[in-house]
């Protein structure tokens, strides 16, 4: 088999052609929102959330979660309940630790956790009152106990709320609505 002598003297050529053959031929990168709403065009604006669950403040966490989540998103702009265009509230329905893997030399005790958390999610366009997302969302991190249970989940909360709120965030901008 015969290569060329040109290309392997110009890299930069070779990648430039390779680009343009993948520009050409459909395989280009689309940046911005997935959903086709432009950046910014409409506002959401996230309400507390109820708790159903025994876990003491974790409303508050998903909030300011929610909240981030959006803005580093960038799809929808962050608005006052009047004003949004999507109004977006839901229920935490539980929190739960489940054991993953037990210590070394003591197999009674628990070293890490897998919480997990479950929400019923709803976001309703004010305008004409037309449900855009009416689900139970999942949102799960990994707990590792040191030396004190209750303070190890307290740190974990927050980490349990971004995901939560990026697996909300995905079904608000990629939904099929």
């Amino acid at each position: 088999m015969r290569t060329s002598r040109f290309l392997p003297r110009f890299p930069a050529l070779a990648a430039l052609l390779a680009l343009g053959l993948a520009v050409t031929t459909g395989c280009a990168y689309r940046l911005g929102p997935s959903s086709g709403v432009d950046p910014g065009a409409r506002s959401v604006a996230v309400m507390p959330f109820d708790n159903a669950s025994f876990a003491p403040r974790v409303t508050e966490a998903i909030a300011t979660a929610l909240r981030g989540q959006l803005q580093q998103e960038g799809t929808y702009k962050l608005a006052r309940h009047g004003d949004a265009d999507i109004v977006v509230n839901g229920t935490v329905k539980s929190v739960e630790r489940l054991e993953q893997s037990l210590q070394t030399l003591d197999s009674l005790t628990t070293r890490d956790y897998r919480l997990e958390i479950k929400a019923h999610v709803t976001a309703v366009e004010r305008g004409t009152g037309k449900k855009l997302l009416d689900q139970e969302v999942q949102g799960h991190t990994m707990l590792r106990v040191q030396s004190d249970l209750p303070s190890a989940e307290r740190q974990a909360m927050p980490l349990l709320a971004a995901n939560l709120a990026r697996n909300i965030v995905s079904l608000l901008v990629d939904g099929s609505w």
